[in-house]
Protein backbone atom coordinates (compact mmCIF):
# COMPACT_ATOMS: atom_id res chain seq x y z
CA UNK A 1 0.00 0.00 0.00
CA UNK A 2 1.43 3.76 -1.21
CA UNK A 3 -0.19 7.00 0.83
CA UNK A 4 -0.42 9.27 -1.86
CA UNK A 5 -1.36 12.92 -1.57
CA UNK A 6 -4.39 14.71 -2.41
CA UNK A 7 -2.73 16.16 -5.74
CA UNK A 8 -2.30 12.59 -6.86
CA UNK A 9 -5.67 11.51 -5.86
CA UNK A 10 -7.08 14.39 -7.90
CA UNK A 11 -4.80 13.22 -10.77
CA UNK A 12 -5.66 9.71 -10.47
CA UNK A 13 -9.59 10.35 -10.41
CA UNK A 14 -10.36 9.14 -13.70
CA UNK A 15 -8.03 5.68 -13.78
CA UNK A 16 -9.03 4.52 -10.00
CA UNK A 17 -11.80 3.99 -8.15
CA UNK A 18 -12.08 6.46 -4.62
CA UNK A 19 -13.77 4.62 -1.94
CA UNK A 20 -14.76 6.46 0.65
CA UNK A 21 -14.95 4.46 3.86
CA UNK A 22 -16.66 7.59 6.45
CA UNK A 23 -19.33 6.94 8.48
CA UNK A 24 -22.79 8.41 7.03
CA UNK A 25 -22.48 11.32 9.33
CA UNK A 26 -18.94 12.37 7.75
CA UNK A 27 -19.84 11.95 4.50
CA UNK A 28 -22.86 14.51 4.73
CA UNK A 29 -20.38 17.19 4.88
CA UNK A 30 -19.05 16.18 1.41
CA UNK A 31 -17.24 13.41 -0.83
CA UNK A 32 -14.88 13.63 -3.75
CA UNK A 33 -17.31 13.54 -7.18
CA UNK A 34 -17.58 10.20 -8.32
CA UNK A 35 -16.27 8.55 -4.89
CA UNK A 36 -17.88 5.22 -3.75
CA UNK A 37 -19.47 5.13 -0.58
CA UNK A 38 -18.95 2.29 1.63
CA UNK A 39 -18.69 2.85 5.30
CA UNK A 40 -15.56 0.54 6.80
CA UNK A 41 -18.10 -1.55 8.77
CA UNK A 42 -19.13 -2.49 5.86
CA UNK A 43 -16.53 -3.35 3.13
CA UNK A 44 -16.65 -7.20 3.93
CA UNK A 45 -19.86 -7.65 2.92
CA UNK A 46 -19.72 -5.24 -0.19
CA UNK A 47 -16.51 -6.15 -1.72
CA UNK A 48 -18.30 -6.81 -4.73
CA UNK A 49 -18.87 -3.31 -5.74
CA UNK A 50 -15.47 -3.02 -6.56
CA UNK A 51 -13.53 -4.38 -9.30
CA UNK A 52 -10.54 -5.92 -8.63
CA UNK A 53 -9.07 -4.68 -12.09
CA UNK A 54 -9.24 -0.96 -11.12
CA UNK A 55 -6.74 0.33 -8.90
CA UNK A 56 -8.69 1.43 -5.64
CA UNK A 57 -7.86 4.89 -3.39
CA UNK A 58 -9.41 4.86 0.16
CA UNK A 59 -10.23 8.10 1.33
CA UNK A 60 -11.60 8.88 5.40
CA UNK A 61 -11.70 11.58 7.40
CA UNK A 62 -7.71 12.03 8.41
CA UNK A 63 -6.33 8.95 6.52
CA UNK A 64 -6.29 6.20 9.65
CA UNK A 65 -9.25 4.23 8.88
CA UNK A 66 -8.45 4.58 5.03
CA UNK A 67 -4.93 2.83 5.35
CA UNK A 68 -6.38 0.00 7.11
CA UNK A 69 -8.64 -0.49 4.01
CA UNK A 70 -6.34 -0.23 1.90
CA UNK A 71 -3.87 -2.81 3.52
CA UNK A 72 -7.09 -5.02 3.89
CA UNK A 73 -8.03 -4.90 0.44
CA UNK A 74 -4.22 -5.48 -0.67
CA UNK A 75 -4.44 -8.62 1.20
CA UNK A 76 -7.80 -9.48 -1.01
CA UNK A 77 -6.22 -9.34 -4.29
CA UNK A 78 -7.14 -5.20 -5.02
CA UNK A 79 -4.29 -2.85 -5.87
CA UNK A 80 -4.83 -0.28 -2.96
CA UNK A 81 -3.56 3.53 -2.05
CA UNK A 82 -4.57 5.55 1.01
CA UNK A 83 -5.02 9.28 0.40
CA UNK A 84 -2.36 10.96 2.94
CA UNK A 85 -4.74 13.46 5.00
CA UNK A 86 -8.02 12.04 4.15
CA UNK A 87 -10.88 14.76 3.55
CA UNK A 88 -9.32 17.03 5.94
CA UNK A 89 -6.52 17.46 3.49
CA UNK A 90 -8.53 17.43 0.47
CA UNK A 91 -10.96 20.34 1.21
CA UNK A 92 -7.79 22.43 3.27
CA UNK A 93 -6.35 22.12 -0.61
CA UNK A 94 -9.82 23.66 -2.09
CA UNK A 95 -10.65 20.48 -4.13
CA UNK A 96 -14.17 20.05 -5.10
CA UNK A 97 -16.56 18.41 -3.01
CA UNK A 98 -19.98 17.11 -3.83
Amino acid sequence: MAEITVTETEQRRSTARILDVREDFEVEEGMIPGALHIPMGQLQARLGELDPATPVIAVCRSGNRSAAVADALNGAGYTADTMTGGMIAWTRAGLPTT
